[in-house]
């Protein structure tokens, strides 16, 4: 076990953190996408020996950990492409009109770095969303230099890919300071990196409990700052009527693989499943429940979540309301999840806020409703989600306009026919959505777009051009794509 940053080091930290700031902040977007593209480099020179460690650390397979390195080393590859690109700048020019009433003033606008930017490692994701993961690639495209709090859970895992960073950061002669790591099993180490008023922002991804608090810390400061926090999600899935009639047993079976889908583990995991109690319904959970009962427990990926996941799967199988419907048939063994599906009536889940509550497992409870107008009034009772499903026709969505829509209101990405696991890297993927699932609904932690949550805009009025940063200037040398009165242009003025 590491030892947990003293306040002097984290003083010394987000001084270095800050002088750094003033020099990668004028940096070329080349230079920080080259910067980007090195760390994919020295992750992946790791070699097995990494896989090894996080094993021993997570208990993931390392099939897993392999995907989940590649993963990580796209998502730096691909901002570093974006942030090279220009796009994510939004650059904007309105030219003078000096001969308008009054004078129309010569006006530039584009999006510039925050500050140094503090990064809490995720459990779940030892690599994509952890050390070198999205949120550090995202502040490092967006010009912000990093500190990261290593997750106590995977801690030699968070250090060998923070000496690839740190290499790669020499390689590529980075100021010092560019990228810092830091250990803290103690509160104390968060809240005085999240206070220090060197910080201008945070990412983070895991409980809802450890993001409240990182916002209200950050909330509570004399100069408030922005938290991006991934909480916490049940992303619900709706059953449709015809759907259901058409293939209950196929969605069952597709269901049971994303609830069990790395021991239910996943941000995006199925929580609640919401239908209309009939014969269609009752079919479903027999085959769901078949699958369930075949299901194997899982490692859990440290002793904490193991303990978290029988707690709240206990609380809400005691709910009088609640029907166990199935459990695996295999007994679990000490931190395994035993995978696990209950049930209970729309009434129950509209009066008892514990079956709003993720248990973060291979678990999902099953609501019956009435009718469709029931379901709809579950929808608007659902607090904000990462994603939400509707397993429909075409057909039913169009006669259920209401419903559709109160789904629509409650996350960030609306699937249909589909499952929730699973969230592909790009620039049209959307991880994000109204608290509960996170902080502020209108940014993501997946894609490119990505970058935006650590800059801000900055309106430059009537400079000279030379004065002007390069992708303002007339001459567009960057050759980015730039909005110039109200069209989007790579020409030059």
């Amino acid at each position: 076990m590491y030892r947990d940053a003293t306040i002097e080091e984290i003083n010394d930290a987000m001084s270095q953190a800050w002088n750094a700031f003033l020099i990668y902040r004028k940096m070329s977007l080349k230079r920080r996408a080259d910067f980007m593209r090195a760390i994919g480099k020295e992750v992946e020179n790791l070699g097995d020996e990494l896989l090894k460690v996080t094993q021993e650390e997570t208990a993931l397979p390392e099939a897993r950990l392999r995907g989940e390195r590649a993963r990580t080393i796209f998502q730096l590859n691909s901002y570093a492409d974006a942030c090279e690109k220009g796009d994510w700048l939004e650059a904007r020019i309105d030219a003078a009109v000096p001969d308008k009433t009054p004078p129309k003033p010569d006006l530039r606008k584009m999006l510039i770095p925050l500050g140094p930017v503090v990064v809490f490692g995720a459990a779940n994701f030892p690599y994509a969303y952890s050390t070198a993961g999205g949120d550090t690639a995202c502040a490092l495209a967006a010009g912000c230099p990093v500190i990261v709090k290593a997750h106590p859970a995977h801690e030699r895992t968070s250090e060998m890919i923070a000496g690839a960073i740190l290499k790669a950061a020499a390689n590529c002669y980075m100021p010092s300071g560019i990228f810092t790591h830091l250990h803290g099993f103690s509160f104390e180490v968060g809240k005085a990196l999240v206070t220090h008023p060197l910080t201008k922002a945070v990412g983070f991804t895991g409980s809802f409990a450890g993001g409240k608090q990182l916002f209200d810390w950050a909330n509570q400061r004399k100069d408030p700052i922005p938290v991006f926090a991934e909480m916490s999600s049940i992303n619900p899935v709706f059953l449709m009527p015809e759907k259901m009639k058409q293939s209950a047993e196929d969605v069952a079976r597709s269901y049971a693989s994303s609830i069990t889908l790395g021991v239910g583990q996943f941000c995006t995991n199925p929580g609640l499943i919401i239908g209309i109690d009939n014969d269609d319904l009752n079919n479903f959970i027999l085959v769901l429940s078949g699958q369930i009962e075949k299901a194997i427990p899982g490692d859990m990926l440290n002793p904490g979540i193991f303990k978290n996941y029988v707690e709240k799967r206990a609380e809400t199988l005691s709910q009088k309301e609640v029907e166990t419907v199935a459990v695996s048939s295999q007994d679990p063994v000490i931190n395994q999840g035993a995978p696990t599906v209950a049930s209970a009536s729309a009434q129950a889940f509209l009066n008892n806020p514990v079956l709003h509550h993720e248990v973060f497992g291979p678990f999902s409870l099953v609501i019956r409703c009435k009718d469709v107008a029931e379901m709809t009034r579950v929808a608007r009772h659902i607090e904000g989600q990462l994603t939400a499903t509707m397993m429909a026709t075409d057909d039913d969505v169009r006669s259920n306009p209401e419903l559709a829509e109160a789904v629509q209101n409650i996350c960030g990405r609306f699937i249909l026919n589909g499952v929730p696991t699973g969230v592909e890297v790009c620039l049209s993927m959307h991880h994000g959505g109204p608290f509960p699932a996170t902080t502020d609904a209108r940014f993501t932690s997946v894609g490119a777009d990505g970058i935006k949550r650590f800059a801000r805009p900055m309106c430059f009025q009537n400079w000279s051009n030379d004065l002007l940063p390069d992708e303002l200037k007339n001459e567009n040398p960057l050759k980015i794509w730039r909005t110039v009165d109200n069209e989007l242009t790579k020409a030059s003025l």
